[in-house]
């Protein structure tokens, strides 16, 4: 059976450069205790749940002569150990050593001859613990036909569960004539399939020009010895490697700053990202007067028929936000990005964080998925940063009996962008994910403090003086992983 691959998600495909990767990745942290989970026993875990994302077995196939677009077949090669591999770190394994091995392995794009995604068991954390990172193709998670596979790993309950798996074959690999015959039935009789292919090679000219353009005002940039991008500390062209920086907070620091001020959990965790780019600018001795705002698209969840229906009972939607990093006041910052979004929640259609807490399974990976979809889709040229926010469940979840114990988002640059910020709420922790292009963000680590230290400014307002460790030296206890 082939299912044609929607424009959208080719865009994604034909969008990739080896500098700018299209995958979302989510780090998990586990406490084994006695379940013995290790490498195999995910293996036997993803083997009796991989049925619930039947696209994980799939794999690309282009249609000859460009037709029509390339559909999804069943990989009749397809090998689980070769997506799930394992990893570690020597022991006993810090954070750092940890998110530096991520960044490696997030800097790599992945195989389009197989199915797009990876999962790393690293073993060799201190205390005995064990990390995931599942790492998986923005074009294969669209929470329409697919769900992320964090999702439907986890368990609510420390007791293992075996559903029982399938007895899976591969359909038939589709010949070359069938793929013809296929792709001018599909032109022909669905117009909207027609449409696409349309939209699809008309866009692929377009992005050969523009590229061609590009590479041209490179050169002419070169020769005359302007470039012609002016870039940011947030913006400008990417290497191809990358860093991961994660820093864990409390929800109830979250929480007691919303009850005090008011406003929601997110609107804490916008204006906490404010003053921490505020903090990271000036530790670089950045000039704040030409710099009041940095543009960043906001994914938020809604209820709208209008949009891209997905599995998960909402829609995602992209908000633009000018966050007040020229403003010193942190209390003023808040109210600045409360009423931002005061429009929105007047709308009727937002959807409660509770509600998106309660969906089944770990539905933060795959709204963050959804979410970097999103943001890729209505992303402008004056946007300068992607901030996805998801809310998780409040109590702890488990695979195969291990405890997740710390979970982290670690968002896709899109392009022109140097920074991107993900943030997972989960039993009592908020977590904050970066990631920066590795060449152009060195101090990414001061920008993961400065976060810390923008969240105690806050907590400041309503519970008085707490005592901040000078900007520029790593705050002790703040990263918790």
């Amino acid at each position: 059976m082939t299912t044609r691959v929607q424009a959208r998600d080719l865009a994604f495909l034909a969008e990739e450069t080896a500098s700018t990767p299209r995958h979302n990745a989510t780090v998990e942290v586990f406490e084994p205790g006695d379940s013995g989970f290790d490498h195999e026993r995910l293996l036997e875990l993803i083997e009796d749940r991989i049925s619930f994302v039947p696209r994980y077995r799939q794999r690309l196939q282009a249609v000859p002569g460009g037709l029509a677009n390339p559909v999804w077949i069943d990989d009749p090669d397809f090998d689980l150990g070769y997506h799930v591999r394992r990893s570690a770190l020597p022991r006993p394994g810090t954070p750092e050593q940890l998110r530096e091995l991520v960044a490696r392995i997030v800097s790599r794009p992945l195989d389009r001859s197989k199915p797009l995604w990876e999962v790393y068991v690293v073993e060799g954390l201190a205390d005995g613990r064990v990390a995931l990172l599942y790492k998986a193709h923005q074009a294969l998670v669209d929470g329409v036909h697919t769900v992320d596979l964090a999702q439907v790993l986890l368990d609510a309950s420390p007791e293992p569960k075996l559903l029982g798996g399938d007895d899976w074959d591969a359909w038939k690999r589709p010949s070359a004539t069938s793929l013809l015959a296929g792709a001018v039935r599909d032109n022909l009789t669905r117009p909207a399939v027609l449409g696409q292919t349309l939209r699809s090679a008309s866009a692929s000219v377009a992005r050969t020009a523009e590229t061609t353009g590009e590479q041209a005002g490179r050169v002419l940039g070169a020769l005359t010895g302007r470039g012609n991008e002016r870039e940011t500390p947030i913006s400008g062209r990417h290497s191809q490697q990358r860093r991961v920086v994660s820093v864990h907070t409390a929800l109830a620091d979250h929480q007691r700053i919303r009850d005090g001020h008011g406003g929601t959990v997110n609107d804490v965790v916008l204006a906490t990202i404010s003053g921490a780019l505020r903090g990271w600018l000036m530790n670089r001795s950045e000039s704040m007067s030409g710099l009041r705002r940095i543009r960043a698209v906001v994914p938020v969840s809604v209820i709208d028929s209008e949009l891209e229906a997905t599995s998960l009972g909402s829609q995602m939607a992209a908000h633009v936000v000018d966050l007040p990093v020229g403003e010193a006041s942190p209390v003023v910052r808040l109210h600045q990005v409360s009423y931002s979004f005061q429009s929105h929640q007047e709308t009727g259609r937002g959807v409660a964080a509770n509600r998106l807490a309660g969906i089944a399974g770990f539905a933060p990976s795959t709204f963050h998925a959804i979410g970097s979809r999103v943001a890729a889709w209505e992303s402008g040229r004056s946007d300068q940063l992607v901030v996805t926010n998801v809310p998780g469940p409040q109590s702890p979840l488990y695979a195969a009996g291990a405890r997740m114990v710390a979970t982290y988002p670690v968002p896709p640059l899109l392009p022109g962008h140097l920074l991107a910020i993900g943030v997972t709420s989960y039993d009592g922790q908020v977590s904050y994910g970066i990631t920066a292009d590795r060449d152009k963000v060195p101090d990414a680590d001061v920008l993961g403090q400065c976060l810390a230290e923008s969240l105690d400014e806050l907590l400041d307002t309503v519970s008085g003086v707490r005592p901040r460790a000078p900007r520029g030296r790593r705050k002790k206890g703040a990263d918790r992983s």
